[in-house]
């Protein structure tokens, strides 16, 4: 048993009494959120621009600071770069998590401050155990280590006071040091830039460790499982780490990947845990394993405004608060943070699975969707559709993105598919036709334009090459970490990048939204 385990074991005991608190009261923790957050920044640059020493009220925060995106932050975030401090938060940032994003190569350089790594990024990391432990009380999770795969850039000093590396980068960097005890691999091997030394260092340190849990973004897990089994000769990651017993995901839908993982990790013991954070916060854990739908973190520092996705683009949009939300339908959420991120478009989109409590689900991007004929096939209907195609004809998914064809004077439109297989389908046509079929019957919108193939005609589908997703993440310096491959967008695929079968990686070279 790890000396930790008792003095960890207390602190998740008591998170557990100040959750069941904000989950039994609401709308009463938002609006302490609120008010504490208006109150601390009120002397601020941003706070001082836009009156918060008149706001009295939400509706007052809404009439009096816009939407915002990064762009529209980045004057702010820039002074803070620069040195300057009081500009979106009062107390003083020195840490900046990057983020390349899914939508451009640009880089974003998002706050971190000293209250959103404690109330925010580490208190959601314990709360996830608790909720974790509650469902699962025998548990011996805490008696071993925590794989964490990720950290893909170094830290790097961007002025004489200030750093950046991607959020997990920033946090191993700042976490408590009886955390530390707790994760594997090494704190160099897991700051590590260049991923494939970084996969190849993370499975020799940890064959050997007491590993009960791994938290990381499911396609990087996956080659990490695939590089141990060469290592150790293994076919099921239990019979390497035989105390393993949970797997804590996020970034993506695990939705695709759930068959590849029961297949490396064969046991009754194994569970697995969403959540969802980003390198602005930490937003939702699962909190029922047997319940779609993650539990919204009310009091660790962010205040939650959900925006009507029809109303994106409008000038004065109108935002929904908790008690204002419907089940089923698709919100942009809009944060403000202990980091000074103000009525922020994060750019997800997700849907209300609960409302006591209220849980959530992220349904995909605000980018990230086909919408040339009407159709609105957002990822979560993709991810659903994939899900179904593999269980009709037995096959595994790596990874997949897709993009309409539009339509010409000598044909209708078309969705195109790019699909990495794992285990290639039995049948291609049978995988093609139920993708299809599941998104006409999860989608009403999708089924319209489908009928007699009036404005869609069938999917096209291109079965590519092992490791073209890989090699594409690596041409364009991407490889590892929260990088991601662009899910289904707007924008269509080059033709000579859907016909080029020999030539992957310039196949998926204009993948973006």
């Amino acid at each position: 048993m790890s000396f930790i385990s008792p003095a960890l074991k207390g602190i998740i005991k008591l998170r557990k009494s100040v959750m069941d608190n904000f989950l039994l009261n609401p709308i009463d923790t938002q609006k302490q959120v609120f008010n504490k957050l208006i109150s601390s920044a009120q002397f601020t640059e941003y706070g001082k621009d836009h009156n918060f020493e008149k706001i009295n009220s939400i509706q007052d925060f809404q009439q009096q600071v816009p939407i915002n995106d990064y762009e529209s932050l980045k004057k702010y975030i820039d002074a803070t770069i620069e040195g300057q401090q009081n500009i979106l938060w009062p107390s003083e940032i020195n840490w900046f998590a990057k983020s390349s994003g899914t939508t451009s190569d640009k880089s974003k350089f998002i706050p971190v401050s000293t209250e959103s790594l404690k109330e925010n990024h580490f208190k959601s990391g314990k709360d996830i155990l608790s909720l974790y432990i509650q469902q699962f009380p025998d548990s011996k999770i805490t008696d071993g280590k925590c794989l964490v795969i990720g950290g893909s850039h170094q830290i790097n000093q961007m002025t004489e006071d200030s750093f950046y590396g991607d959020l997990s980068a920033v946090m191993i960097q700042n976490m408590p040091s009886t955390w530390q005890l707790l994760r594997t691999p090494e704190l160099a091997t897991a700051l590590l830039s260049e991923w494939e030394e970084k996969i190849e260092r993370i499975a020799q340190e940890t064959i050997h460790e007491n590993v009960t849990f791994i938290a990381g973004v499911p396609t990087w897990t996956v080659v990490l499982i695939k590089r141990i089994f060469e290592i150790t000769g293994k076919d099921n990651l239990l019979d390497v780490w035989p105390n393993l017993e949970l797997y804590i995901h996020g970034g993506v839908s695990f939705t695709p990947y759930r068959a590849q993982f029961q297949s490396m990790i064969r046991g009754e013991q194994m569970h697995y845990l969403e959540t969802y954070n980003a390198s602005e916060g930490f937003f939702a854990a699962q909190d029922n394993l047997n319940e779609e739908g993650m539990a919204l973190f009310l009091n660790h520092g962010i205040f939650y405004e959900f925006l009507p996705i029809e109303q994106i683009g409008e000038t004065n949009p109108s935002t929904c608060l908790l008690h204002e939300v419907e089940l089923g339908k698709n919100y942009a959420l809009i944060i403000s943070t202990n980091g000074g991120l103000w009525r922020y478009n994060l750019g997800d989109t997700v849907q209300f699975t609960s409302l006591d409590p209220f849980r959530i689900k992220v349904t995909g991007r605000v980018k990230f969707f086909i919408n040339a004929f009407g159709e609105e096939v957002i990822v979560d209907n993709a991810d659903q559709a994939i899900a179904a195609a593999c269980e009709k004809t037995n096959a595994l998914v790596s990874d997949y993105t897709a993009a309409p064809i539009f339509m010409n004077a000598d044909s209708n439109g078309a969705h195109e598919w790019l699909i990495e297989f794992e285990k290639a389908p039995t049948d291609l046509n049978l995988f093609i036709e139920t993708l299809d079929l599941t998104l006409q019957k999860i989608n009403s919108d999708y089924e319209a334009k489908r009928y007699k193939n009036i404005a869609l005609r069938m999917p096209v589908v291109h079965a590519i090459p092992q490791g073209a997703f890989h090699d594409w993440l690596k041409s364009k310096g991407k490889l590892g970490g929260q990088h991601k491959i662009p899910r289904p967008t707007h924008l269509p695929l080059s033709p000579k990048l859907a016909k080029s079968q020999n030539s992957p990686t310039k196949k998926n070279a204009n993948m973006k939204s």
